[in-house]
C-alpha cells in the first residue's frame, strides 16, 4: 500500500484542532481525508468509510470518552494515531492495551501529523505481523500435539513404529490432498467416538 493512497479518517468534535490534522494530512500528501465532528454512531460510520487510518483527537478527554475510543480502536484493527491534551499513566497503559498506535500527549502540530501518522502505521504493522506469526505458531504447535496424539493411535491400535505411522498419516493425506494435521484430526476425533481406550 502506497502511504499516500490512505484513507485517513479524522475524528475531532473541535473544527479548528480539525482543521489542523485535515491541513497536516493533506500537506503529507494524503488526500483521501474524512473528518467527523460528531462522535454519535462512530462504529457505524467507521465501517461505512472503511478508512486505513484512524486519527482522533480528544482536547479534554475524560474517563468515560478515553474508554469509548479505546473500545472503538480494539474493535476497528486499524492503525490509530491519538491525541490528546492531558493524560496519567493509567490513560497511557490503557491506550496501549486497547492497541492504540500513537498515543501523543499536548503535542498536535500541523508539521508533526505526518511522521506520527506514519509511525503509527508502522507500529499496527509490525505488531499485527507479530500477531500473525504468533497464531501461526500456536496453529503449528496445536498441529504437532494432533499430530503427536494421531500417531499414538495409530502406533498402539496398529501395532507401528513412530515413524510408520507419520509415513501411514503423510501418505493418506497426500492421497486426499489434506494437510497432515487434518488427518490427524480427523483420526484423533474418530478415536474419541470409538472408545476412550484406544485414545490413551
Amino acid at each position: 500500500m502506497v502511504r499516500s493512497s490512505l484513507a485517513v479518517l479524522v475524528i475531532d468534535e473541535n473544527r479548528i484542532r480539525a482543521s489542523i490534522i485535515e491541513a497536516g494530512l493533506r500537506e503529507a500528501g494524503h488526500q483521501l481525508v474524512t473528518v467527523i465532528h460528531d462522535v454519535t454512531g462512530i462504529a457505524r460510520r467507521i465501517a461505512e468509510i472503511e478508512p486505513d487510518v484512524i486519527v482522533i483527537d480528544l482536547e479534554n478527554p475524560n474517563r468515560d470518552m478515553l474508554e469509548n475510543m479505546f473500545q472503538l480502536s480494539r474493535a476497528v484493527k486499524r492503525p490509530i494515531a491519538m491525541f490528546v491534551d492531558r493524560s496519567d499513566q493509567a490513560s497511557i497503559e490503557a491506550a496501549v492495551d486497547a492497541g492504540v498506535s500513537a498515543y501523543v500527549v499536548d503535542g498536535l502540530r500541523q508539521e508533526r501529523v505526518k511522521p506520527i501518522l506514519d509511525m503509527a502505521v508502522s507500529r499496527f504493522n509490525a505488531f499485527s505481523r507479530m500477531a500473525r506469526e504468533l497464531e501461526e505458531a500456536r496453529s503449528e504447535l496445536e498441529g504437532r500435539k494432533v499430530i503427536d496424539r494421531a500417531k499414538g493411535i495409530l502406533m498402539k491400535s496398529r501395532g507401528l513404529s513412530e515413524e510408520a505411522a507419520y509415513t501411514l498419516l503423510r501418505k493418506t493425506a497426500m492421497n486426499q490432498n489434506r494437510k497432515i494435521s487434518d488427518i490427524a484430526q480427523s483420526l484423533v476425533t474418530a478415536a474419541g467416538l470409538l472408545g476412550p481406550a484406544e485414545d490413551e
